[in-house]
């Protein structure tokens, strides 16, 4: 196939790349430097320079694919705007056509849950409210849409959201409040193998949570972590002033999903080193 990907230069993206590529499928990924067209290159994708708010760019591009993978996201106040401008332009594009459109959005948008499906009703938090309006004009569209919401992402030795509970420079590790909150997880490998299977298998209109089922609380992540270094709990307020409070917040949801969905309908099947396993083994 020949896809069309955004964000192939980030951590969720570079691992959608290498699964595309190890499938044998053309890449075009849009980026928004020469630094960055160099470094898709390199991995062996046809660099397009542009972003994501260059909508005749884009509508262009994703009309000559066989298929859209979007991943990219700004992660600041322009993201509801810059979100809408792409997912508007894409589905222009593909209105009328077989082509399929994944897209991202997020487990955060469900709140507090301890067995949380697609169907489970959105409470999200302030951080990621924007995401309702998007979303619905992709399961609105006529286009063959899907949508991944992914959990907590780390790749090897625990990067990511779990990254902030790494010893720091007085050698303590702080948890986000007092750490009984679950996080959802899933290797980054794992979520892009489901990207892939969601362009190539999914049916019109598909949802997936994109957990691999392994939902550490945060003391338990701490723990491993800290390889002998002393556990900090913060009060809730502590956590807000460390991380603001948006961000905070979405931190301190307390989240269980399976992600059975995808492994019944798509075949998907997890199967990277959990959390806890490649956080024990870092060096």
């Amino acid at each position: 196939m020949k896809v069309l990907l955004t964000g192939a230069t980030g951590t969720i993206g570079s691992a959608v790349l290498k699964a595309l590529l190890a499938e044998g499928d053309e890449v075009t990924a849009l980026v928004r430097s020469p630094e960055s067209a160099a470094t898709v290159t390199a991995l062996g994708a046809t660099p397009l320079l542009g972003t994501m708010t260059d909508a005749e760019l884009v509508a262009t591009a994703a009309a000559a694919s066989d298929g859209v993978i979007h991943v990219a996201s700004p992660g600041d106040e322009t993201s509801a705007a810059t979100e809408a401008t792409f997912v508007d332009a894409v589905l222009g594009a593909l209105a009328g056509t077989s082509i399929p459109f994944v897209t991202t959005g997020g487990v955060w948008v469900f709140g507090n849950g301890a067995d949380l499906t697609e169907q489970s009703p959105w409470n999200p938090p302030a951080l990621t409210a924007w995401r309702g309006d998007v979303e619905a004009r992709v399961r609105a569209s006529n286009v063959h849409t899907t949508i991944i919401a992914p959990a907590l992402v780390y790749g090897p030795g625990g990067t990511g959201i779990p990254s902030l509970l790494l010893p720091d420079a007085d050698g303590n590790v702080r948890l986000v409040g007092d750490g009984h909150q679950h996080w959802s997880t899933v290797h980054v490998d794992d979520l892009a193998d489901l990207y892939v299977l969601a362009l190539k298998n999914a049916a019109d209109d598909g949802y997936y949570l994109g957990s691999s089922g392994q939902c550490p609380t945060v003391l338990e992540i701490a723990e491993a972590t800290a390889h002998g270094a002393t556990i900090v709990p913060e009060t809730i307020e502590e956590s807000q002033g460390r991380f603001g409070v948006y961000f905070a917040d979405a931190l301190l949801l307390d989240q269980q999903a399976s992600g059975a969905a995808a492994r019944h309908d798509l075949g998907w099947a997890p199967h990277r080193a959990s959390l806890i396993s490649e956080l024990q083994t870092r060096v």
